[in-house]
């Protein structure tokens, strides 16, 4: 049996439900630090949310006639174009910082990753949010 595919209204509703977990953590992360196995967790839910808010945009822009993309830069740097981001060196960093943060490379990024999921991602989160809820609705 084929499933209909996901409209721009339910790939937002699939983000805001990511984005509030992730806003539960970082509220955890405030009160009781980052341990390890939390810092993980925190990552990992981040890395959903980012997925989820990449989804949303394709699906957006499919709908505008644009796309398909080659990867997330391409994606987000039409996200930019289009109006739907507003910081599109940010988003850009967002990517970056998930390459470096794969656990393939020895290269030890957490700690700068986590501090800028807490202090600059999850307003670039919450701002392209505010936006497709305005578009959408």
């Amino acid at each position: 049996m084929k499933t209909l595919p996901q409209s721009c209204e339910q790939c937002l509703e699939e983000f805001d439900s990511a984005l509030e977990d992730l806003r539960v953590y970082l509220q955890r992360a405030k009160k009781n630090g980052l341990p390890e196995p939390q810092a993980r967790e925190l990552i990992v839910t981040f890395e959903v949310a980012h997925e989820l808010a990449l989804k949303l945009m394709s699906k957006f822009l499919l709908k505008q006639g644009k796309g398909p993309y080659s990867g997330s830069r391409d994606l987000t740097a039409e996200a930019f174009h289009a109006d739907i981001i507003d910081d599109g060196q940010g988003w850009l960093d967002i990517v970056i910082d998930r390459i470096k943060y794969n656990p393939v490379y020895e290269i030890d990024t957490q700690e700068k990753f986590l501090h800028n999921i807490q202090h600059k991602y999850i307003h670039l989160f919450e701002r392209f949010e505010e936006t497709m809820t305005k578009i959408l609705n």
